[in-house]
C-alpha cells in the first residue's frame, strides 16, 4: 500500500488542467457563471412538462463514511467466480450458502447475490426498486491498469486518504480540493424554484459538510429525533425565557449602521422564521403507518421523510437531504461491525420506502450511497484497509431497478483492474453516478460541467442518453 501511495502522491503533481467539457468555463470563472444561470435555469425547471409528481423531486445521500467493504456486500454467487473470490478474500469471505439470491434483468452470464443481513434490499431489489452499480470511483480521466502502472494518467488527489476521498466525492473534482460541493451547486442553481427562501433547499440530518456546500447554499441542519433546531429558551415558558425572547426580539427589530451587524441581524431573523415555519410544518404531519426503528439512521430517514411529507406547507418543489452514516472504517473485525451495520441500513431504506410508498412519493424521491473508497479485497488478518473502486446503490421509483450497471471486475488478484493488495481500479465514474442524479432531478445536460468539471471526460453533455442508464429520466 505504501508503494501505491508514493506513487499516487507523484502523479498529483502533474498537470491536472483536463476540462475538455468546460473549456469555455475556467474554474476561476465557476461561480459566477453558476450565478448568471441561476434564473434561467429555475424558470426552465419550474416550466419543465416532465416533472414526476407535479413539481417535486428530491434526492437523499446516504453517505457510509470510513470506506464501505462493498464486495462484501454484492457477491459474486456462481461457482467459478464465487472461488475467485473466496480465494482472493480468504478469511472475510461470506460463505457462499448464506448469499441472498438476487436475480438481475439484465445479465452478464454470472451470478450474484447480497450479504445475509441485506434481506430487505433483496427485496427491494427484486421489486425493481434498487439498483447496483459496480466498481465505481473517483476518477479524474479513465484509467487503466496500464496507465497507472505507468504513470499516464491524471488520478485524484490524495488517493487513500479518507479526507480527500471524503472531499472528491462530494464536490465531484477530484483533481481539486475544493469546499464546494456538487449538491451544493445544484442548489445554486435551483434554489429559487421553491417559494420559501427562509429555509435551504439542503436539508442535513449530519450537521455541516461539503457536500451541501455552494458559493450561495448551505444546509439547513435539523435533528434526527426532534427536528429543527430554535434558539435555546425562545419563546418557553417562565420569566426568564420571556426576558429573553423580548431581548432577543429588539435586537432583531433594530436597524444598525454597521453593515456586517445588520447582516448577522439578517441571517438570525432568517433562521428564527424559518425554525418556526418548519417546526410547525412538521408539527402538522400525521403519523406514519410505517414504524421507524429508533435508531440514529432510521430516524433520520423518519425526520426527511415528514419534511418530504410537509413539502407543500413549507413551499418545497427541490430538496437534497445529507445522512452520514459513520464508521466504515473496519481495519479490524469487519465481519461482525459490518453486519450490524448493515441491518441498520437494510431497516433504515426499507422503512423509508415504505414511508414514500405510502404518502405516494415514491416516483420523485430518490436515495443514493456514496463512500470515500471501496476497501481491499485481501485481509490484512481480521479487517480491510483502504482502496479504490467500490459498489454503490441507488433506491426509488424512478430507478430502473433489478439491475446491476457497469462491469463487475474480477476478484481474482493480479487480474483485471486490480493493481496489488486487493485494490480494484473503478471501471465507472463517480462523475458519471453523479450526472446521471442530476439530470434527473433537473439539471440541463449542459450545463453538467458546471456541477462536475470533469464529465467531458467520461460522457458527452450533448448526448442523447443518459451516461449510465440507471435513471428514468
Amino acid at each position: 500500500m505504501k508503494k501505491l501511495k508514493n506513487k499516487t502522491l507523484l502523479n498529483s503533481r502533474r498537470n491536472f488542467i483536463k476540462k475538455a467539457s468546460c473549456a469555455a468555463v475556467g474554474y476561476t470563472t465557476l461561480f459566477s457563471t453558476l450565478n448568471s444561470l441561476k434564473a434561467a435555469n429555475a424558470a426552465a425547471i419550474t416550466n419543465s412538462s416532465v416533472l414526476l409528481g407535479g413539481d417535486y423531486k428530491a434526492l437523499v445521500c446516504l453517505m457510509f463514511s470510513g470506506g464501505s467493504d462493498s464486495f462484501n456486500m454484492l457477491i459474486p454467487a456462481g461457482n467459478a467466480e464465487y472461488n475467485e473470490y473466496a480465494t482472493t478474500r480468504t478469511n472475510l469471505a461470506i460463505p457462499q450458502n448464506d448469499l441472498l439470491s438476487i436475480n438481475p434483468t439484465t445479465s452478464d452470464g454470472k451470478s450474484y447475490g447480497l450479504h445475509p443481513a441485506m434481506s430487505n434490499i433483496q427485496n427491494l431489489f427484486e421489486s425493481e426498486k434498487i439498483a447496483f452499480l459496480t466498481n465505481v470511483g473517483s476518477l479524474v480521466e479513465p484509467t487503466s491498469k496500464t496507465n497507472y502502472e505507468q504513470g499516464t494518467t491524471d488520478l485524484p488527489l490524495g488517493l487513500f486518504s479518507h479526507s480527500d476521498q471524503q472531499m472528491h466525492w462530494q464536490t465531484g473534482t477530484p483533481d481539486l480540493r475544493s469546499p464546494i460541493g456538487w449538491g451544493g451547486k445544484i442548489a445554486d442553481l435551483l434554489q429559487s424554484t421553491n417559494n420559501n427562501q427562509n429555509i435551504s433547499m439542503n436539508i442535513s440530518l449530519s450537521g455541516s459538510n461539503v457536500y451541501q456546500a455552494g458559493n450561495n447554499t448551505v444546509e439547513y441542519a435539523i435533528n434526527a429525533y426532534d427536528g429543527s433546531y430554535g434558539i435555546t429558551g425562545y419563546d418557553g415558558g417562565g420569566l426568564f425565557n420571556q426576558l429573553r425572547t423580548a431581548a432577543i426580539d429588539s435586537l432583531l427589530e433594530k436597524q444598525y449602521q454597521d453593515v456586517f451587524k445588520q447582516s448577522y441581524m439578517n441571517t438570525l431573523n432568517t433562521a428564527k422564521i424559518g425554525h418556526e415555519e418548519f417546526s410547525t410544518a412538521i408539527d402538522g404531519i400525521n403519523p406514519f403507518n410505517t414504524q421507524f426503528s429508533d435508531n440514529d439512521l432510521s430516524q433520520s430517514f423518519h425526520m426527511i421523510a415528514k419534511t418530504i411529507a410537509a413539502r407543500q406547507t413549507l413551499g418545497m418543489s427541490r430538496q437534497i437531504f445529507f445522512v452520514n452514516y459513520g464508521g466504515w472504517d473496519h481495519h479490524d473485525e469487519v465481519l461482525s461491525a459490518q453486519n450490524e451495520m448493515l441491518l441498520e441500513v437494510d431497516s433504515a431504506l426499507s422503512e423509508f420506502n415504505s414511508a414514500m410508498e405510502e404518502i405516494n412519493m415514491n416516483d420523485c424521491v430518490t436515495t443514493f450511497s456514496i463512500s470515500e473508497f471501496g476497501r481491499t479485497l485481501t485481509s490484512n488478518g481480521n479487517g480491510t484497509d483502504h482502496a479504490w473502486g467500490g459498489n454503490v446503490m441507488v433506491m426509488g421509483g424512478a430507478v430502473n431497478g433489478k439491475d446491476i450497471y457497469g462491469t463487475f471486475p474480477s476478484l481474482e488478484l493480479n487480474s483485471g483492474q486490480e493493481i496489488g493488495g486487493g485494490v480494484l481500479i473503478p471501471t465507472t465514474s463517480s462523475d458519471e453516478y453523479f450526472a446521471e442524479l442530476a439530470m434527473w432531478y433537473g439539471v440541463s445536460s449542459t450545463d453538467l460541467p458546471l456541477i462536475l468539471p470533469n464529465i467531458g471526460n467520461f460522457y458527452s453533455p450533448s448526448g442523447s442518453t443518459p451516461p449510465i442508464g440507471f435513471m428514468n429520466i
